[in-house]
């Protein structure tokens, strides 16, 4: 009697053990969840903000189109609204890619596979958001200088000397700190997926 109690006993405790440690580990997948998500949430705000600022300009442009009386104006608006619409939807989808992906879905290596994937993905649309930048640093001056006072700049050269040098290094040094910013919180999130291996 005493030996079938024993063993009861010892399986439930057995039992026991084995649902505290699938606690334990469904506790660490959520808190580590959390840690993850919320890596992401400040640049998830900023971005949101940039990319509600970008729409509200291209709407202004696409309302004032019609003081642009030159065919280059006109490109340059097209551009700079294509830009503005564009640029933002593409970088909020592949930032709510890297930020939504589920760790306990799927094995470690999976989840770091796909994690690494969607970070390059948002990376690359970074850097391509640089470039772009300097592009619409281009054709959104002239634009903005006709539809506000009416002054076509590609005639009036002397603004271009003062304001493309200026722009773009202050365009430089931001976009450089922007990045580094991305690439900081992108591995840091590596890290701690990582660090579950």
């Amino acid at each position: 009697m005493e030996i079938k109690d024993l063993e009861s006993l010892w399986s439930e405790m057995d039992q026991e053990l084995k649902n505290q440690k699938e606690l334990t580990n469904s506790l660490i997948m959520e808190m580590t969840q959390q840690k993850y998500s919320n890596k992401f949430q400040k640049i998830s705000v900023v971005e949101t903000l940039g990319g509600i600022i970008c729409v509200l300009a291209g709407i202004y442009l696409l309302f004032n189109f019609q003081a642009l009386d030159t065919w280059y104006l006109q490109l340059c608006g097209i551009v700079s609204v294509i830009v503005l619409f564009v640029l933002p939807a593409v970088t909020l989808r592949s930032l709510y890619r890297v930020q939504s992906i589920k760790i306990a879905d799927k094995t470690v290596s999976e989840t770091i596979a796909g994690y690494v994937k969607a970070k390059n993905r948002l990376l690359f649309l970074q850097r391509l958001g640089i470039y772009l930048s300097f592009a619409l640093m281009l054709t959104i001056l002239p634009v903005a200088s006709k539809i506000s006072s009416g002054k076509d700049l590609f005639l009036e050269s002397s603004a271009w000397y003062i304001y493309i040098p200026v722009m773009a290094v202050f365009l430089f040094f931001f976009a450089r700190w922007g990045y580094g910013c991305y690439k900081n919180i992108t591995q840091s999130a590596e890290d701690l997926l990582r660090g579950m291996e």
